[in-house]
Parts: structure tokens; sequence; C-alpha cells
């Protein structure tokens, strides 16, 4: 008796390791093609890039090509917003948030400043490295310069680029004017009674002819000092670093972020594309960074990957009044459509349906949801603002992106948008950007009911956000107690941040 008891009591034990071990199997089998159908993402953005600069999106002046097979392979996004200039829009991307949430400044951040994107914000790279994921930042940063601000403590495995704008540097150096335009002597702030090493005013950095030299980096290290010839080789360099990245870890899951420094003043296209266009240098500059995306393009299908990445091409704001924005109103600087409206493009063959438009309001905030939904990642535990749009892009549903939007300019909410209705506060001016996008009929005396609507859609900020000032929801900025440039204005670079003999 004992002896069968023991042998039933063997069976079952058996048979329930072997069921165990088959939900094991299972679950293993179910994580692994979980992590299977999960993307490669590629985030390329431009700076300033206006609304209509490219072909896809109504421009007859620059050739595009590799845009406009992009936007025949994938989906068009038509109401995407960003912000109305460039940290604050990039730190919407990073974070999932609006950017007066996360980086509460009044425009941008500057060299040396002591104020950056909290390091305690969780970023989409960071998100992604809990999935897995190689990270890597190629281009322009502008969430902060100092050590504790750079992508190598903010998620990113690998950093190369410039960590603000191309304009942010000194006189001499070109970083005040175009290709072609002969370079000014170097203005001597400090007879002025201004240290050029130190920083003043308001914690956002240097500004003006205080402005140290551009530091090119690679990782935490400043490799070069960016004059006007480097300038032309920025798209070139950045285009070359991120194939690099992709072919390294092809074999893997990898999240690649490509802000070009282009199309921003100055304007520094190429040595191949200088005078080839026929819209000048901004162009000539669009036009490369066309070559660029085409360049990533036909890597990812060199290397069998184009079906495992999903692409999307953007702009960190509205064009500049040197840019074709048509047919929105304003430029960058604004909270019109055209200092947020940006043209977008999101592609995934075979996942994102061919030569389709999506015209739901979406935009950099719904980045982080998006990835981390397709990479099964887990969201931040702190709140954010942004939405999930792979319903949207793999056409799922045409319900999705926001039915409310709100238009901050700095700290102050300017405009607020429900449905095909904005109303921009100042002057109580109400148009329905279905029927008239560009802004131009205010319809307010016809719609009061809409505008009482839409002013107590903005009331309700007042709880989170905010009107003007802090609201409730702003969380804190990094900060750091004291700041220096990367390299300072007589060409030394900051102790810890030489990179052996840099070309300076």
């Amino acid at each position: 008796m004992t002896i069968r008891i023991l042998t039933l009591l063997a069976f079952l034990s058996l048979g329930a390791h072997d069921a165990l071990s088959q939900t094991k199997r299972r679950a293993t089998r179910a994580t692994a093609s979980s992590e299977a159908g999960a993307p490669n993402f590629i985030v390329i953005n431009i700076d300033d890039l206006g609304y209509a600069d490219i072909a896809p999106f109504g421009s007859e002046l620059n050739r595009t090509p590799h845009l406009t097979r992009m936007a025949q392979e994938g989906m068009k996004l038509t109401c995407f917003y960003a912000a109305p200039v460039c940290s604050p829009s990039r730190s919407a991307l990073m974070t999932g948030c609006y950017p007066k949430r996360v980086l509460p400044i009044p425009g941008v951040l500057f060299p040396a400043g002591k104020a950056g994107l909290n390091p305690e914000e969780q970023t989409v790279a960071e998100v992604l490295k809990t999935a897995g994921y190689a990270t890597a930042c190629v281009g322009k940063w502008h969430l902060g310069d100092q050590l504790e601000f750079l992508p190598t403590r903010q998620g990113f495995d690998f950093y190369y680029g410039i960590p603000y704008s191309n304009d942010m540097g000194p006189l001499e150096d070109g970083s005040k004017s175009s290709l072609g335009t002969p370079l000014p002597p170097r203005k001597d702030v400090a007879s002025k009674g201004v240290d050029p090493n130190i920083v003043g005013g308001d914690d956002t950095g240097l500004k003006g002819a205080a402005q140290p030299p551009l530091p090119l980096l690679r990782n935490e290290k400043v490799i070069a000092r960016v004059r006007a010839q480097e300038q032309t080789e920025l798209v070139a360099r950045y285009t070359d670093e991120a194939l690099g990245f992709i072919r390294e870890n092809k074999a893997k899951r990898f999240f690649l972020y490509l802000p070009h420094n282009a199309v921003h003043f100055p304007l520094y296209p190429g040595k191949a594309f200088q005078g080839k266009s026929r819209n000048g240098n901004y162009g000539d500059w669009v036009e490369e960074v066309d070559w660029s995306v085409g360049r990533v393009l036909d890597t990812l299908r060199e290397l069998g990957l184009a079906e495992k990445t999903l692409v999307i091409f953007t702009s960190d704001n509205g064009g500049t009044a040197r840019a074709v924005n048509t047919p929105l109103r304003g430029n960058k600087g604004s909270t019109w459509e055209g200092g947020m409206r940006v043209p977008t493009i999101a592609w995934w063959p075979g996942k994102i349906a061919a030569g389709t438009t999506c015209e739901a309001i979406a935009g950099m905030i719904d980045v982080l949801p998006t990835f981390a939904k397709l990479a099964g990642a887990k969201l931040p535990e702190r709140k954010i603002d942004g939405a999930d749009l792979w319903p949207l892009l793999s056409g799922q549903s045409q319900q999705g992106g926001h039915k409310e939007f709100l238009f901050y300019r700095g700290l102050k909410l300017e405009a607020v948008r429900q449905g095909a209705w904005k109303l921009h506060l100042a002057k109580t001016e109400l148009f329905n950007l279905e029927t008239d996008i560009g802004e131009a009929t205010n319809a307010a005396k016809d719609h009061a009911g809409i505008v009482a609507q839409l002013q107590a859609l903005a009331e309700k900020t007042k709880d989170d956000l905010g009107i003007d000032g802090m609201g409730p929801g702003v969380r804190s900025l990094g900060r750091v107690p004291e700041a220096k440039p990367l390299i300072d204005r007589d060409g030394k670079v900051r102790e810890g941040f030489a990179a052996g003999a840099p070309a300076l």
C-alpha cells in the first residue's frame, strides 16, 4: 500500500512538474513571440523645418524624393503638434508630457545653464531600456549641457552631437552667420564687465556674445570645436554615426534618436549640396536632410530591418520666416498652427498601411506611450499627458489621439483646442480648424457657446499646469549648483570633458 501511494505521489508530482514545465515553456514562447513582434524605433527630428518645406506636405521648391517615398510607403500625420520652440518640444518627446510639466522655462536652454531636464524624469530611452533596447542619441540634445543632463545620464547608451542649437556659439566661429557670409571678428565681452565663463540671470545659460564655442561630444567627451567648416559636416557626420549604430545593433532591438541641427540658422549645407537647390542655403540643407533620411531607410532595407522598424520623421517646431508653413498661419515661436503643427511621417512597412493619412490630433507627447506599448514596456509612474497612437497608425481604429489639446508658450497658456475648435485666449479668437486651417476668420461672435466651453477648458488647467506661472502639476527643473561651458572662450576644454587631443 505504502509503495503504491508513493508511486502515485511520484506520478502526480511528475505530472505536476511536467505541467509546470509546459506552462513555463508556453510563457517563454509567449514572451519570445512578444519580443519578436516589438519593433526597433527611430525618430528623425529636424530643427525648424516648415510644414510645407518637404514635397509630401506641399513643397514644390525643395526636392525631397526620399521623404516622398517614405510618405508613399507610410502614413502622413497632418495634425501633429510639437511646441513653439526647441527645448520644450524635445522635453515633450522625451517624457510624454506637456513641456510646461517637465521643463518649466520661459523659452529655451542655452550653453552652461544651471537648469535642465530633471534626471528624475523618465525618458523614452529609459523606458525602452527596461525592455532590453540599445539606445543612442545622435545630434542636437538641447535639454541641458551639464554632465547631469546629458543624454548618457538620461537613458542613452551612446551620444554623439552638439548639446544645443548650432547658433549658440561665438561670432568668429560662424555661429551667427550662414555659409558664404564673411566671419566677423571676435567680440570682447569681458571688456563690458561680463565674465564670459559665468552664467548669469535666470540660470538657463549664457546668451548672445557671451556664448562659448560649440562643443561636439562623443558620449561625455569633447572631441572637436565646431566652427564654420564643421557646421557643413554635421548632417553627414550624424548620418554616419547613426548608420554605424544601426549596423552594430542589427541583431538587437534598438532605439535611435536622430535630432539634426539642420535646418536651424545658421545655414550650413554640406559641400555636396551647396548651391544645388532652387532655394539657396536653406533649400540645400533641406535636400541634404532628405538625403540623410534616404540613407537611413536604405540601410534598414539592406539589413532586412525595414519590416522590423518603426520610423518617425518630424520637426521640433514650426518653420521660421525663411521656411514655408502654408497653409498654416504663423511661424516658430507662436501658438498659431504654423508655430506648432509640424510635418510628420510614420513608416513601418507591413504594419502601417502605405499612402495613408491621419488627421487626428497627436503630437510629441505621444511618442513615449506609443513606443512603450509596442515594446511591452511599463509606463512611468509619474503622470504623463500623451496617448498610445498605435490604433491610429495601424488603422485598427479611427478613434484615438486627443480630443483636447493645450497650446503653451513658455509658462503661459495661449490657446486651447477641442475637436475642430481652437480658441486663442488673449483676444477671444475662435477658429474651426477643419474649415479654416489658416486661422483666418474669427468665428467667436457666431459661436458664443463654444467660446464659453473652451474658456472653461482653459480654467480647468488652474488645477494642474496653470494658465500662467506654476500650477500644482508642474514638476521641478533639474538644477546644478555650478555651471560652466564645456569649452571656454579661449578654447580650453573643461576639466573632465577632454578626449585626448580634440581638434580645437
